[in-house]
């Protein structure tokens, strides 16, 4: 499958964790049901990754997690906070810049609504 056929399944298991679960639990819980919900409808997922960059001429181990790999092609960034800021979207494009990944969602749970609350980012051209 390419980035963009998962990425609608990944909205649309968004759309079935909170319309299960809904706005106010921690973001760890929507973290591992919102990865249940895509291995259990048949997509490759690995969640906690730690992530080498390279800086420069070193290659630094564990330099940061990534929350959600979805078929070692897109990345999901779950959050649970108040509100998305600048940082959250900018945060997640540096991910893909270091992993060499084009497609990430940012995801905020806590949330009235959540149709609103999901960004998909781009870096680069989708094939």
């Amino acid at each position: 499958m390419k980035e963009n056929e998962i990425s609608f399944y990944i909205r649309k298991f968004i759309f079935s964790v909170y319309n299960e679960l809904g706005p106010g639990l921690l973001e760890k819980v929507y973290e591992k049901v919102l990865a249940c919900e895509l291995e259990n409808n048949g997509l490759k997922v690995n969640t906690q990754v730690p992530m080498k960059i390279k800086f420069r001429d070193t290659i630094i181990d564990s330099s940061f997690v990534a929350d959600i790999i979805v078929e070692d092609k897109i990345i999901i960034e779950v959050k649970a906070v108040t509100e998305i800021a600048n940082v959250h979207h900018q945060q997640l494009l540096t991910y893909l810049k270091l992993t060499g990944l084009k497609l990430g969602i940012l995801v905020n749970f806590n949330t009235d609504y959540i149709s609103k609350s999901i960004f998909r980012k781009v870096r680069g051209n989708l094939d």
